[in-house]
């Protein structure tokens, strides 16, 4: 089969590895793979996703927040993993993500990290730690960069965010904006609600177009309605990535532990569940427990 043929039938989740030389990185640190245009991708960049939305490709994004969901997820084909302050939630048992902090955020970020080989991964800045100016979000986000080694971040808000965004990225920080329904903002929005419908529909345009003018490259819009994150979409140069945003985004992002069926319990409408984790575990953990009661684990071949 012609290789140009053979790239395009795997499309972007080729595990193929390329044979390409590598060119040496600069400044030292492990040598960079040659561009090729056949060949995959090696390391996703902010670009590759602009460049993906130019072509009409869509891309995936997940949530990990730990050394072997990020492992996983990123030989699957993830192209991007979110540290999410979702942690609060879904890590630290917390009711809310308000609560979780930088400290705690900075170690989970580090493990996805140094974890993956190709997914782009994204430090989500909790809440406090960049609303009061552009020199606090700038010096939280370097923290991120520096400590926990992500490649960019992520915070939430609109138009009111554009000089927090305008300072991370004047200062080689790449940043990811999040606007619609904002879960930090969540007392503000009074509860989980949808964003963005009837009059208030140019509002997500607006915030849409301000931080894109502010050097975003890219955005996520959750709890919008499916025709207006399509409009979004359609005008924004920097891709769009959805979650309860219908299926005209350039991205889809969901909670991992949502996804798979760790957590139980109400889900919100635009989770889908592709696996029931939480059965598998528990069916294993019970016959663990049955074993070691009754004497039947150890056995002969598990004994030195």
């Amino acid at each position: 089969m012609d290789p140009l043929l053979r790239a395009a039938s795997h499309q972007k989740r080729s595990s193929t590895m390329s044979n390409a030389p590598e060119e040496a990185a600069p400044y030292g640190g492990p040598a960079a793979p040659a561009a090729s245009a056949s060949a995959p991708i090696k390391r996703i960049r902010t670009h590759h996703l602009r460049e993906m939305k130019q072509r009409g490709e869509r891309f995936s994004m997940l949530t990990s927040y730990d050394q072997y969901t990020a492992q996983i997820f990123d030989e699957a084909g993830i192209e991007i993993l979110l540290v999410g302050d979702s942690a609060s939630n879904n890590v630290f048992g917390n009711t809310t993500s308000l609560p979780v902090t930088v400290d705690e955020l900075l170690p989970l970020t580090r493990a996805v990290s140094r974890s993956v080989s190709r997914a782009l991964v994204v430090g989500d800045l909790p809440f406090g730690s960049y609303q009061a100016s552009p020199e606090q979000g700038y010096l939280t986000a370097a923290r991120f960069m520096k400590e926990a080694e992500a490649h960019c971040v992520k915070l939430e808000g609109g138009a009111e965010m554009a000089p927090q965004i305008e300072r991370m990225t004047r200062g080689g920080i790449p940043v990811m904006a999040h606007i619609g329904f904002t879960p930090q903002s969540e007392h503000t929005l009074g509860g989980y609600r949808v964003q963005g419908r009837g009059a208030t529909a140019d509002r997500i345009l607006r915030d849409a177009e301000a931080v894109q003018e502010a050097g975003a490259f890219a955005v996520v819009m959750e709890m919008v309605p499916g025709d207006v994150a399509a409009e979004v979409t359609a005008k924004l140069e920097i891709p769009t990535i959805g979650i309860g945003a219908g299926n005209q985004c350039d991205g889809q992002v969901l909670v991992w532990q949502d996804a798979f069926g760790l957590r139980t319990g109400r889900l919100p409408r635009f989770v889908k569940q592709y696996a029931d984790l939480r059965t598998t575990l528990l069916d294993a953990a019970r016959a663990y427990d049955t074993e070691v009661k009754s004497g039947a684990f150890p056995a002969e071949e598990h004994t030195f």
